[in-house]
């Protein structure tokens, strides 16, 4: 099924303003129309510094890189990796970047956990080796590349072999300016009355000013009302190294060749409105640029979009986007060229005017709000299609091999645990107090504590703990009505009268395991008290899960207690519910107990291979083998463990919701599975649950571990480009279930090879 994921965190990656260059620009300028598109999104940027000292950077950038620190990247990365940003959008330039052609950037993209869209500013047609090499490895990690001309496209499919479906075509932006008469703005500037030329931008040799100047003295000769207007500081790399030579040279020919008063020179960077002011007062925009094979130009793009009639040199992005007689062409280093079409302009007042209005009318389709949305729906595709397709990590970041089982460790059970019980959800690591606490995982928290401490015999560590569950099941059951309530702030007050049905049923299932594995007299009867207390109610549930949860806690139970006569009556009678339930519903094609997977899946069979090996069944023990064995089958993708997500679940005869995956779903496979496999000993059934065990460690779709060996603790869930970071109760306990039940099952299978 598709993804309807909205952006909750979006980061972008490049040079930011106040920082002097083009691409600072761009970037600011998308983030901010990005923003106000979706405006319900955290949306900051990671800014590189060209400079040791930085910038006096605005509030949008949140980390910044040096160019030449390598570690710098990396740390970048994990930064972006720990704010649960959903996709990150980087500019690509390879001088903004160090390293041999900006290789730099790799380091962080390597370690990326989301979804990278990269916009390429440049696209050589003949790169060198590690040109070629670094924007290989940029297209193999990004999501989508974004170029802005029909060529661009051409050299990444031809010359870096990158496929179609990976490759968007969308304008540069530009600012959404009324289509004016340049008359309007020309007293700003001191030039009324007068035929204005511009060029803009940082000011370098490659510009090629100097061939504009010496077109001149024919424009004069002609109109010689004609200024000539250079806006734009010197680009601050040609400042540090060569200082106002070029800048002092251009003023020196425009005095040499007499048109000094002809040409203004304003030095400085302007912001974006007062430059549209100075596009507005334009009668001709010039890019008299020297290299041909410049794929972007925000200068011009800016000027076509506010319906300029241009004059340029035709570089590759000049021939596209003033194609259909949208700007006239002259050839490189050719100021007759220059003079013949700025000319040819001012005699024909009417073509000028008609290529003013096919400029803008083109240039509609490239301001910032239609650019802005087409980069939104750029990344809305792309989830759709990991909903297909998941992100998986490249091969330099796979593990090579799958941990063998790791040791026990409670840190963070011991964290998410305080003296009122299990706290049901964490920030990263740290416990979320708003949440408060649910019945469901104190009861999974008392089935943990006391199965560690039968297996590790760490009775003095394990039991307080165990205690402190048991009082929480204690202080949720009410006992007039005898049912739990589920959910309780953190100020201790309930937040319902009566919880769920499954709520209920995993208490029973989480009192059962105390009784079946605890050796503290005490816990053990109060324990067996509350189970006899709250079976009843469960006879009136309609709800399969609890069910099944309660048939589970009822076989702990029977473990110490066989000969419970009213608890092996409600047995039978949850495990005949649960079996029609298999009889109504179930087919060839869909051996199962309802029309839909949904949550906690493979503890629908469990309780039927449990209810039909100690009831002597073979029925349902049948239909628990079948459906577990179907199960794990809808659970395999591309070799691994992919659980049916609960963004959508699976309905009979539609698409699997591959995400988000969840943790719980791992833990009631693999219990599932060594169940099936003491019954029936068939080792197919330990490979199964290997296979939903390594899930946790890293051996999933993305080839990302949900396991934190640091703290213990488990990630939340696995969503389509990243694992969710959080580590809360459910996820904890799913993963030291699973843990215990492995450590178990391979004691198991060790007794029964002996």
């Amino acid at each position: 099924m598709a993804v309807q994921h909205q952006p909750g965190r979006i980061a972008f990656i490049a040079d930011y303003l106040p920082r002097q260059c083009g691409i600072a620009t761009f970037t600011a300028d998308l983030l901010e129309a990005v923003a106000k598109e979706v405006p319900k999104a955290d949306i900051f940027a990671v800014a590189m510094n060209d400079v040791a000292d930085g910038y006096r950077y605005p509030e949008r950038v949140k980390f910044e890189i040096l160019q030449n620190d390598r570690p710098g990247y990396r740390k970048a990365a994990d930064f972006l990796n720990i704010s649960h940003v959903d996709v990150a959008l980087m500019q690509h330039e390879y001088g903004i970047y160090g390293g041999e052609a900006g290789s730099h950037i790799l380091t962080l993209l390597r370690e990326l956990r989301m979804p990278v869209i990269t916009t390429l500013h440049t696209v050589l047609q003949a790169p060198n080796d590690s040109q070629k090499a670094v924007l290989e490895e940029i297209a193999d990690i990004s999501a989508r590349l974004v170029v802005m001309s029909s060529r661009a496209v051409g050299f990444l499919k031809n010359v870096y072999g990158v496929p179609q479906e990976k490759i968007e075509l969308i304008h540069h932006g530009v600012p959404d300016v009324p289509f004016v008469d340049p008359n309007y703005y020309k007293d700003l500037f001191g030039v009324e009355g007068r035929r204005m030329i511009l060029n803009f931008g940082l000011l370098s040799p490659g510009k090629g000013v100097e061939y504009m100047i010496q077109a001149m003295p024919r424009i004069v000769r002609k109109f010689p009302d004609t200024v000539f207007i250079v806006l734009g500081a010197t680009h601050p790399h040609i400042i540090r190294t060569k200082g106002e030579e070029y800048r002092l040279f251009l003023q020196r020919l425009a005095r040499e060749l007499n048109v000094a008063d002809n040409v203004v020179f304003h030095n400085r960077f302007v912001e974006t409105e007062e430059l549209c002011e100075f596009i507005g007062a334009a009668d001709v925009y010039v890019t008299p640029y020297l290299n041909p094979e410049q794929i972007t130009s925000g200068t011009l793009a800016y000027a076509v979009g506010a319906g300029k009639a241009v004059v340029s040199t035709p570089y590759w992005y000049a021939e596209e986007l003033l194609a259909d007689g949208r700007g006239v062409l002259a050839p490189f280093k050719d100021p007759d060229a220059l003079a013949d079409g700025i000319v040819g302009l001012f005699s024909n007042e009417v073509e000028r005017h008609a290529m003013r209005k096919r400029a803008y009318t083109f240039g509609r389709q490239m301001i910032w709000r239609e650019v802005a949305r087409r980069y939104i729906e750029v990344f809305f595709d792309i989830y759709k299609s990991l909903s297909q397709k998941p992100m998986g990590l490249p091969i330099a970041r796979k593990k090579a091999d799958i941990m063998e089982l790791p040791p026990l460790k409670l840190d963070h059970l011991k964290w998410l645990t305080d003296d009122t019980g299990m706290i049901q959800h964490a920030v990263f690591t740290t416990p979320n107090y708003h949440e408060g606490y649910c019945t469901d995982d104190n009861s999974r928290a008392v089935m943990v504590a006391v199965t560690a401490a039968e297996e590790t015999g760490e009775d003095e560590v394990l039991y307080p703990l165990a205690n402190r569950y048991i009082a929480f099941l204690q202080y949720a059951f009410n006992r007039e009505i005898r049912r739990f309530r589920n959910f309780l702030s953190f100020d201790r007050n309930w937040l319902e009268e009566v919880g769920s049905e499954d709520a209920h049923g995993r208490a029973l299932w989480g009192l059962g395991s105390t009784v079946a594995h605890c050796e503290m007299d005490g816990l053990r009867g109060l324990s067996a008290n509350l189970f006899e207390l709250a079976l009843p109610a469960v006879e009136g549930f309609t709800s399969p899960r609890a069910w099944a949860f309660t048939l589970v806690g009822i076989h702990e139970f029977l473990r110490r207690f066989g000969g419970a006569t009213e608890v092996r009556r409600v047995r039978e009678i949850l495990a005949e519910k649960l079996f029609s339930l298999w009889r109504d519903n179930s087919s060839q094609d869909w051996p199962w107990f309802e029309e839909n997977l949904a949550y906690a899946n493979a503890t629908l069979p469990h309780a039927m291979i449990l209810s039909g090996q100690w009831m002597r069944r073979p029925d349902m023990f049948d239909c628990g083998i079948r459906s577990l064995s179907w199960l794990c089958g809808v659970q395999t993708l591309q070799g691994y463990f992919a659980p049916v997500g609960s963004n959508g679940f699976y309905t009979r005869g539609g698409d699997i919701a591959r995400f988000d995956q969840q943790p719980v779903e791992a833990a009631s496979t693999i219990r599932a599975c060594f169940e099936a496999y003491r019954s029936t000993g068939d080792e197919r059934w330990t490979v199964e649950a290997r296979r939903a065990f390594e899930w946790f460690l890293g051996a999933n779709v993305l080839n990302q571990p949900l396991y934190d060996p640091a703290t213990g603790g488990c990630r939340d869930g696995l969503h389509p480009d990243r694992v969710n970071q959080n580590e809360g109760a459910e996820a904890t306990l799913s993963w030291l279930v699973s843990l215990l039940e492995m450590q178990s099952g391979a004691r198991a299978r060790k007794e029964r090879t002996e």
